[in-house]
């Protein structure tokens, strides 16, 4: 019989009424079930939270990072263990997966050094009037309250530690809703916290349906900040319910790889190909289209299909690159954009073959501007090449797509590609290289419908803590 697994709240696991079972995407397999909640089991773990945040602000930096360092090493030596349920529970290539659960153990250790960094400020006064020159401002940064922290399926417990780990470092309690489909490893991720010794209702966990607690865990008064990854449209209605609490939104991404005519093409290919089909391009921030000039598009078009020849195609276990999608609702709408280029008379350089949810990866020239695949975001393993004669069409094209989240310049004229990275509506540019998420001390953003706030752990960390002014006049001595 597949394991029952509980939700952690206040120093307990516990079950539900109800349960939901979670199935691996690649071969129905049963992986177990997880609790499904009611809104009074919400209400629960909102007033555990609540009642241990006093006590886990008022402990130091260092205290609390003892925790999260505790938690990390539990993780690095759990690493195989939980990325082979992960590996399973998301279709993820088994490789893969352990390097997630290994980089969400290096974060939380990061964080942890992070928040010891630290730092608040002494402001004098008279910069004004000369009335103001015997006031003194401390400036603190203080925890926002009670988080709620909400992570994707494609990366449920990397996604899930870059949430948690700051707003724990920074005296936020934390209540986590990994994806459904996903929500065991994030569960094994709270396990990490538990034998670390986290106390009781610093750190909860909520699994439900979306129908019955979806909204209802976001529109809670006693949330105090949101942070969400995942897609536009429900990132949006998030935002909406959050009202006037702050919220931290990653969400879509239509990522252009722009490629000019002095680009080193053997490594323009080599990048475009990683960056678009590694975990089955299900990343927000894949390569998702091409915009190459005109002059060199034959021979890049020719690298780039070869290189996808060579891409391992199979099962997680197998730590194929490309694996089955993460259910048949997105198999079927990325067949949709493929049917779409087809009919609109794009030209397939790849074979189409499709295996149930398992898309095999696709790639298209002489796409246009009118079709789907321009401008829709597809989770999955197609790439289109867009032909442009000129930057100023390169750029028009990127910044008329709804999102902005990264970008990518391929040229060897560094200056020029400033230039163009200045002109592009996105969060990040990355210069002869694949969009990325990037090192977790860089900052994260998406601009439009990418999302909202500033991630990163540093930038998480000052997100989810909020600045404290006390002023004081000095006497005259």
């Amino acid at each position: 019989m597949a394991k029952q697994y509980k939700n952690y709240v206040n120093g307990e696991w516990k079950t539900s009424e109800n349960s939901i079972t979670i199935y691996a995407p690649a071969n129905g397999e049963e992986l177990g079930s997880v609790p499904a909640m009611s809104q009074a089991e919400v209400d629960e773990v909102y007033a555990a939270a609540k009642a241990a945040l006093p006590a886990w602000r008022a402990l130091s930096y260092a205290e609390r990072a003892a925790y999260l360092h505790k938690a990390a090493d539990i993780l690095e030596r759990d690493a195989e263990k939980i990325g082979q349920v992960l590996s399973k529970e998301i279709s993820k290539g088994l490789k893969s997966a352990i390097g997630e659960v290994v980089r969400t153990a290096e974060i939380i250790h990061y964080a942890a050094e992070e928040g010891l960094r630290l730092e608040g400020e002494v402001l004098e006064g008279g910069a004004f009037d000369a009335g103001s020159k015997k006031k003194i401002a401390v400036v603190r940064r203080e925890p926002v309250g009670l988080v709620l922290a909400i992570s994707p399926f494609n990366y449920p417990v990397n996604l899930a530690g870059s949430k948690i780990a700051p707003a724990l470092i920074a005296g936020d309690v934390v209540a986590f809703k990994p994806p459904t489909q996903g929500s065991i490893s994030g569960l094994l991720l709270v396990e990490a916290f538990v034998e670390a010794g986290i106390p009781a209702g610093v750190l909860n966990s909520i699994t439900g349906r979306g129908s019955v607690i979806g909204d209802y865990i976001v529109e809670h008064k006693a949330v105090d900040f949101i942070n969400f990854t995942g897609s536009t449209p429900v990132g949006e209605n998030i935002g909406r319910l959050a009202a006037m609490r702050p919220v931290m939104l990653e969400l879509g991404g239509k990522d252009a790889a722009i490629v000019l005519e002095d680009a080193d093409l053997d490594l323009t290919a080599k990048n475009i190909v990683a960056g678009a089909f590694d975990y089955s391009g299900q990343r927000c921030t894949a390569i998702k289209r091409v915009l190459v000039m005109d002059s060199v598009a034959d021979e890049l078009v020719e690298k780039v299909t070869a290189l996808v020849g060579n891409i391992t195609v199979g099962m997680p276990e197998e730590s194929a690159s490309v694996t089955p999608l993460i259910d048949t609702k997105a198999a079927d709408f990325v067949q949709g954009l493929i049917d779409d280029a087809v009919e609109q008379g794009a030209t397939a350089k790849t074979e189409l073959k499709r295996e149930g949810n398992l898309i095999y990866p696709a790639v298209f020239d002489h796409v246009t501007t009118d079709m789907r695949l321009a401008w829709e975001e597809p989770f999955g393993p197609v790439l289109p090449f867009i032909r442009v004669s000129s930057v100023e069409e390169a750029i028009k094209i990127s910044n008329e797509s709804e999102f902005g989240l990264q970008g990518a310049v391929f040229t060897q004229d560094y200056p020029r590609a400033f230039a163009i990275a200045e002109q592009l509506e996105v969060g990040t540019v990355h210069i002869n290289n694949k969009t990325q998420r990037g090192t977790d001390n860089f900052p994260f953003l998406g601009v439009k419908g990418s999302g909202a706030g500033t991630q990163g752990v540093k930038y998480s960390i000052e997100a989810m803590t909020r600045v404290k002014s006390t002023v004081f006049d000095i006497s005259d001595y």
